[in-house]
């Protein structure tokens, strides 16, 4: 069975700042990586679930605000245990969830997080959030190396 990655950027790219996840989507989608798909999209909806039921993985990245430093942050992800009926607000477990729930299971999921400090109208990204797309791009690639391992060492064995 050959293994998929969903690399779903999310967020206003008319907010400055806030479009960076799917800027960093493109430039995933950019590298053209077999078994890799990766989508540019303005919020979470409930047709994405659909897309989630068929990957083995799936890496969610968004804009946040710098609460403990400016760090981009990466930390895994499970499907809520409620289903949210505000899922488009952008809530990556409660888009897994409701994955889970419609179609019986959902992938291995993390959520890259790239702060930023202009969420103005605008089209262009501060330093801060430039700095953490680079950043979150060299976390992607360690995320996507470390499951083709994984998935390569699981192959060998069977």
């Amino acid at each position: 069975m050959k293994k998929t990655v969903l690399v779903i950027g999310y967020g206003n790219d008319l907010r400055s700042d806030d479009g960076i996840g799917q800027r960093i989507a493109n430039e995933v989608a950019s590298w053209r990586l077999p078994s890799v798909e990766s989508l540019a999209v303005h919020q979470l909806t409930p047709d994405l679930a659909d897309s989630l039921a068929s990957v083995d993985l799936a890496i969610f990245i968004d804009a946040c605000l710098p609460v403990h430093g400016f760090d981009v942050k990466v930390q895994s992800l499970f499907a809520a245990g409620d289903i949210d009926s505000n899922v488009h607000t952008g809530d990556p477990r409660s888009l897994l969830g409701l994955t889970k729930a419609i179609y019986g299971n959902c992938p291995t999921a993390w959520w890259v997080t790239v702060p930023g400090v202009n969420f103005e109208i605008g089209d262009r990204f501060s330093r801060t959030a430039e700095t953490g797309k680079a950043i979150a791009l060299v976390k992607i690639i360690q995320i996507l190396d470390k499951v083709k391992n994984l998935w390569f060492d699981v192959g060998a064995v069977a």
